[in-house]
Parts: structure tokens; sequence; C-alpha cells
């Protein structure tokens, strides 16, 4: 069995999941909070340091023609100072429309508050992210 992480990257907050390849499903984890819009790197580290994943997921946009968007090279450089900082493999994966899909169940289906789907959405984006990678991969084996 493989723990994997699975990432929403924002620039004011980062979603987090955990899945497995035994499994493979994903859950949402929780939500790191950028402080001046910088990562927090000490909150990923114990999540890291706790997980001890041996892959991570980081969810990626482009525009729908395939070209980058203002966020895809900060979502690039999150994922390599990921690689970097803790050597474990991070791969990118396309996150089209999952903070959309995860407001949508957040609100429509679960009817969480307004104030309560800004702090969970992005974990919420970050288990579609992750459940969507393990479905390929099951798909593969």
């Amino acid at each position: 069995m493989a723990v994997c992480l699975g990432f929403d990257y924002g620039v004011k907050k980062i979603g987090v999941a955990v899945g497995d390849t035994q499994t493979h499903i994903a859950n949402a984890l929780t939500t790191v909070k950028a402080v001046r819009q910088k990562t927090g790197w000490d909150e990923l580290t114990k999540i890291i340091e706790t997980w001890q994943p041996t892959k991570m997921i980081v969810g990626i946009s482009r525009q729908e023609d395939g070209s980058d968007n203002t966020v895809t090279p900060k979502m690039e450089r999150f994922s390599r100072q990921l690689e970097g900082r803790y050597q474990c493999p991070v791969e990118l994966f396309d996150e089209a429309l999952t903070t959309f899909e995860a407001k949508q169940i957040l609100f429509d289906e679960v009817q969480v508050s307004a104030d309560k789907l800004w702090e969970v959405q992005d974990q919420v984006a970050a288990q579609l992210i992750l459940q969507s990678w393990l479905n390929t991969q099951q798909h593969k084996q």
C-alpha cells in the first residue's frame, strides 16, 4: 500500500487530501492557509511527516486550450518545492473544475454555510484531485 497526498494549490490556501493505492479512496484532510501569500511550510512539514507519503499529487489548472493561466506557474513552482523539500515524487494532475465541483457538493448536497464553505472547499477539491488520480491508477492495473 502506498500513501499519497493530494494538493489543491492556491495563493491564499492549499487544500490537502490523503489516500492510498490499496483502497483507492481519497479523504479530505485539512486546509493550510498562506500568510501574506507565503506557503505554510511548517504545517505542510507536519502533515508530510505524519503521513509519510510515497507520492504527492498537485492539481494543475490550465486554460481550456491547454495553455497556462496566471496560476499555472505558481502551481508548478509549488510542486517543485514539495519535491525538493521532502524528496518525494510529485506528479501534476489536471484539476479542471475541481474547486467548482467541491463548492457544488458542499453547498448543494451537504448544505454547508458560505463561511464554512470558504474553509473547507479547498480540501474537498484536493480530495477530488487525488480521487481522480487514484481512479486512473486503478485502471492502469
